[in-house]
């Protein structure tokens, strides 16, 4: 069972049983970072959590953060120890990286290199950064989800490599990821961007794909998470992108644009977002976690940054209270974060609104660690 810990949310004393969205002022809340982490260690040993996949590299960046603002050193050992299973002792990892998702864990190992020193995670590192050198785009320079899927750029996508190689080129000191990370990232949101603030989930260039049914050989809806992906990702790049960088104006102006598509379709009882954005009204749509923690985290971290005005706080507000509504704990005292969404390709809109709901999914799992740790910072 987990280990109870409490943040004081005013006065002393009160029951920790109160659930953290129908505290009184003397209520203590649970930490719930710290209790999602623990519950997880408890349900998984780094060796049965899964394999090298986006999706837990996604919740260990996550845990990460947690590690760094309560110092227990557990969680960084646990983080360490996954990643051990696949990089070896001479920096060797066995993965082609012919996807974007296969990319994500990466960002892993300059954290590890510059927590250990140890030069394996760098020269595993290394392998991913020469990726980039030989991985397939577009003609106009976007990098394709996966290498089987030639012309097409999902979304998804950008979280994947570009926090990697912008984070790589600021711990490494070379100019080149700043440059790639902020190109794809203006080739995807050119592509994908979408009049009403929002983004449409992907984009095929010879239109050959059966979802590519849109203006411009794009999809046709806007899927929350496949934005969420791209929030994040604007967001931590510019958190490494050089003040002086000449698109670092551009990578703002996708948050902006952005935020105000967030503030249009926030569902206003729940403060969260809908799987398909724009269709709150529409049957059978349902408002998902993980794109709900997404774009919290970035409309938090661009207010407290200054991209967007100080009147947008109140959205993040809303829309963490909605996500902290998705959380307990269950009998056993552990998590249970509900209403996830598993992995998701383009589709049309039966396709998304019938998409299977998870308890304790991955994807929910690293959205809730990164946007509960950046309110937990900046309430």
């Amino acid at each position: 069972m987990p280990t109870r810990r409490s943040v004081l949310l005013g006065g002393a004393g009160a029951a920790l049983s109160l659930p953290a969205t129908a505290s009184p002022a003397s209520a203590i809340a649970p930490d719930w970072s710290v209790e999602l982490v623990d519950s997880t260690m408890a349900r998984f040993t780094p060796a049965t959590l899964g394999g090298w996949d986006y999706t837990r590299g996604l919740y260990l960046y996550g845990q990460y953060l947690v590690y760094k603002r309560t110092g227990n050193q557990a969680y960084f050992n646990y983080m360490k120890a996954w990643v051990d299973r696949f990089v070896d002792g001479n920096g060797n990892i066995n993965n082609s990286f012919n996807n974007l998702d296969a990319m994500r864990p990466g960002v892993l190992l300059p954290i590890l290199h510059a927590e250990t020193g140890q030069q394996r995670y760098k020269t595993a590192a290394d392998k991913i950064r020469n990726r980039f050198n030989t991985y397939p785009r577009t003609q106009d320079g976007g990098m394709i989800h996966n290498t089987g899927f030639v012309g097409q750029l999902w979304a998804d996508g950008v979280y994947m490599a570009q926090p990697f190689i912008a984070n790589y080129a600021k711990q490494y000191n070379q100019t080149y990821g700043f440059d790639e990370s902020t190109r794809n990232m203006v080739t995807y949101f050119n592509r994908l961007r979408a009049s009403n603030g929002l983004m449409f989930h992907a984009y095929d260039a010879d239109g050959s794909s059966g979802w590519a049914t849109g203006a411009d050989r794009a999809s046709d809806f806007h899927w929350a998470r496949a934005i969420g992906w791209v929030a994040m990702a604007a967001i931590d790049i510019l958190e490494v992108l050089p003040a002086n960088h000449v698109r670092r104006q551009a990578m703002i102006d996708i948050v902006r644009h952005l935020a105000g598509g967030f503030q249009r379709f926030q569902d206003p009882a729940s403060g969260r977002w809908f799987q398909v954005v724009d269709r709150g009204t529409t049957s059978g749509n349902w408002t998902e976690t993980s794109a709900s923690a997404m774009f919290t985290y970035m409309i938090s971290r661009a207010v407290e940054r200054g991209y967007i005005d100080a009147s947008f706080k109140p959205v993040a507000d809303r829309g963490y209270q909605g996500v902290l509504q998705r959380i307990s704990l269950g009998g056993d005292g552990r998590t249970n974060l509900r209403e996830i969404v598993v992995g998701t390709s383009p589709g049309d809109l039966n396709y998304y609104f019938n998409r299977p709901r998870q308890t304790n999914d991955f994807h929910g799992l690293g959205a809730f660690l990164i946007m509960s740790e950046q309110l937990t910072r900046v309430p």
